[in-house]
C-alpha cells in the first residue's frame, strides 16, 4: 500500500463496515476466499491483525483501521479541540500503523501503543492549537424547557472542553486517558511511557486546576449577564 493510498482515509471512510464486494462471474472463487478472510479477520485480535500488516496484507490493515478510527478520532478531538487537526492526526496515525507494522513488537497491547502515538502526534500539534467554539448563530433558538436543558448542557460540556484544552500538555493527557477514554492509571501510564505515581500526580493537578478555570469561568459569565 503506498502512502497515498493511506492519505485519503478519514473518519468516515475508515469507520465503515468492513465488507467484501459482490463476486462477479469471473471472480468467484477469488471473492470467497476473500469472504473467508473477512471473516477471520472479524474474530482475529489486533495482535494478530498486526501479524498480517507486517506482511503487507491490505484487508488486514483496513479491518484493523476500522476497528479503532472510531476511538482514534475521538481521543484526538479530546486532546486537540479542533475537528480538522484531529482528522490529521487519525490518517498520520493509520499511516504510521501501516509503516512500523513490520517492525511492531507485541511489548504492550496494540491499543496501548496506538494511543502512544496519537497522544505523541496531538502534543506535537499543541503549539499551533486553536479551538473551535460553537457557532451559536446558526440556530434557530428553542424556547422549550428541554431545549434550554440541552441548551445547557452543550454550554456546560463547551466549558469543560475549553478548560481541558487549555491544560499542559501531560495534564491534559492523563485526563482524556483516563476519564474519556475510560483506561486505568496503569495504562495511561504505559501510553505516557511513565509510572503510575507520575499519572497520579498529573490528574491531581489537573483536576485542581481545571477546578479553578470553571470557576473562573463561571464568574466571568455571571459577571456578563
Amino acid at each position: 500500500m503506498s502512502i497515498g493510498a493511506v492519505a485519503w482515509m478519514n473518519a468516515e471512510t475508515l469507520a465503515r463496515p468492513f465488507v467484501v464486494s459482490p463476486p462477479r462471474d469471473s471472480a468467484r472463487s477469488e471473492a470467497a476466499d476473500e469472504a473467508r478472510r473477512a471473516a477471520d479477520f472479524a474474530e482475529a485480535t489486533d495482535e494478530a491483525l498486526m501479524r498480517s500488516v507486517a506482511m503487507g496484507d491490505e484487508a488486514a490493515f483496513r479491518r484493523l483501521a476500522a476497528r479503532h478510527a472510531a476511538r482514534t478520532l475521538a481521543l484526538s478531538r479530546r486532546m486537540l479541540a479542533n475537528a480538522a487537526d484531529a482528522d490529521e492526526v487519525l490518517q498520520e496515525a493509520m499511516l504510521r500503523v501501516w509503516v512500523n507494522a513490520p517492525h511492531w513488537r507485541a511489548e504492550a497491547a496494540f491499543k496501548t501503543w496506538l494511543y502512544r502515538v496519537v497522544v505523541n502526534l496531538c502534543l506535537n500539534r499543541q503549539r499551533h492549537k486553536s479551538f473551535a467554539p460553537l457557532d451559536d448563530a446558526a440556530e434557530v433558538p428553542d424556547p422549550s424547557p428541554s431545549a434550554q436543558a440541552s441548551l445547557e448542557r452543550r454550554e456546560a460540556d463547551a466549558a469543560v472542553a475549553r478548560a481541558i484544552a487549555a491544560l499542559p500538555d501531560r495534564q491534559r493527557a492523563a485526563i482524556v486517558l483516563t476519564y474519556y477514554e475510560d483506561l486505568s492509571n496503569a495504562e495511561a501510564a504505559s501510553v505516557l511511557e511513565t509510572t503510575v505515581s507520575s499519572v497520579e500526580a498529573l490528574l491531581v493537578r489537573a483536576k485542581r486546576t481545571l477546578r479553578a478555570e470553571l470557576r473562573a469561568q463561571s464568574d466571568d459569565s455571571g459577571s456578563r449577564t
